[in-house]
């Protein structure tokens, strides 16, 4: 039973928008480039396509879902609903480990924008920026949106400049392009990694679907929402991977934290590095705040659930946030800032997503009738790019998230024959 207060209905379609935006521009353009480059080569382009048509799939599915189930906790109710308690908890721990390590890479490229070194210093200022951006989280959803906005704008503006620094007054080098058909030193598998770790870029639509019970007329709103944040993701990523790779091919862009300064500087125009980093710095905070709104409101379903600890459930009188939900999240992100690294932070944030996804295609593929807003097959299509993404991540990722849901998965059985036996030693 549902004792909690309601959070409060205050978001609209272009609310939900630009939190998307905010959510998957920040985390891709300014992060992901690098290790999709050192995977797979100038095949990273081939990367992005197949990483983007999965994502197309997944975002269907979690709009026909969102639709049907206006409510906050994303994948996590949906599973729950369609295929039973199991998966919906297997999808909100992997929703909750994935993106708490998509808030660590997020603080962490807001500091290597900020600053070239040293270590403690970048590690101090993603501290910093968990913190601050936290402590605004808790000061309600309607101000998220409206911060979320300013940054979207102040990003794309960024973007554009990079863009035209390159292609209008930069140098570069065709001839790093002439090979983006062919697969890197790795081959298909190298090309299909880089796919797994920029599929953590995309992933910001997951935010609409899991804010359902704070948008206006959600079963309209989330739909339109996360299509159209996610087209126009795809359209500012496909500019910027092959401007980006036009300016420094794929070795520089592997060897960088901050692949777009790389990318302006080897082109000839390292005078507009500063107007870069700070677009990097707002469009990672900008994805830094509205993951930590996300991860709160699957918390708070899950601890509704007592899936997660009831105190989890508390929602902020005044301000109608998850506010124990997020000072807890934001607790966890300062831990793992001070001694994860960036790639393996992306590639253990998308063994989580990649799963949270594979269930959300299996949810709705089983809607029926009217619930029904596009073909089975692209469900199917979707659960399988899903598992065949993380199959190919890093090692070391594949098995730190094998351990992580080992713990979450063993915790929650063990948690619920206590409860058995409690209520059979009360009988």
């Amino acid at each position: 039973m549902n004792v909690t207060p309601n959070l409060a209905r205050r978001l609209t379609t272009g609310d939900a928008i630009v939190i998307g935006l905010g959510s998957m521009i920040g985390a891709g353009v300014f992060a992901a480039f690098g290790p999709a480059a050192e995977a797979a080569g100038s095949g990273l382009l081939i990367g992005l396509a197949i990483a983007a048509s999965i994502a197309f799939a997944n975002a269907t599915a979690s709009a026909q879902l969102a639709a049907a189930y206006p409510a906050s906790g994303g994948t996590y109710l949906y599973g729950r609903e369609r295929l039973g308690e199991w998966w919906g908890f297997a999808a909100g721990w992997a929703f909750v480990i994935g993106k708490t390590a998509s808030c660590a890479a997020m603080a962490m490229t807001v500091a290597a924008y900020a600053v070239s070194g040293p270590g403690w210093l970048q590690r101090l200022i993603a501290v910093t920026a968990v913190v601050t951006l936290a402590a605004l989280n808790l000061r309600g959803v309607t101000r998220t949106a409206q911060l979320t906005r300013i940054l979207v704008t102040i990003t794309l503006t960024g973007l554009a400049v990079v863009v035209i620094g390159i292609l209008v007054f930069g140098e570069p080098d065709s001839g790093n392009l002439d090979r983006w058909y062919r697969a890197g030193d790795s081959g298909v598998y190298g090309v299909l990694q880089a796919s797994g770790l920029l599929f953590f870029a995309f992933a910001g639509y997951a935010r609409i679907a899991t804010m359902g019970e704070e948008v206006v007329d959600p079963e309209r709103a989330i739909p339109r929402a996360i299509s159209l944040a996610l087209l126009i993701t795809i359209a500012v990523y496909a500019v910027i991977g092959g401007s980006v790779l036009l300016a420094a091919g794929p070795d520089r862009l592997a060897e960088s934290a901050a692949p777009l300064v790389t990318a302006i500087e080897s082109a000839g125009v390292g005078e507009i590095a500063p107007v870069v980093r700070v677009g990097g710095m707002v469009a990672s905070m900008g994805a830094l705040l509205a993951l930590i709104a996300g991860i709160g409101r699957t918390g708070l379903a899950m601890a509704r659930n007592r899936d997660l600890p009831t105190w989890l459930a508390a929602v902020h009188p005044i301000s109608r946030v998850p506010h124990h939900a997020e000072i807890a999240l934001a607790v966890a992100v300062c831990g793992l800032v001070l001694v994860a690294d960036l790639r393996g932070a992306i590639g253990f944030s998308s063994f989580g997503v990649l799963i949270y996804y594979a269930i959300a295609n299996a949810s709705a593929y089983t809607q029926t009738g009217i619930q029904r807003r596009t073909p089975r097959a692209l469900n199917v299509f979707g659960l399988i790019g899903c598992l065949v993404l993380v199959a190919t991540l890093p090692w070391e990722s594949i098995a730190a998230g094998l351990a992580m849901f080992a713990i979450g998965l063993t915790g929650r059985l063990v948690v619920i024959r206590r409860r058995r036996s409690v209520r059979d030693g009360a009988s």
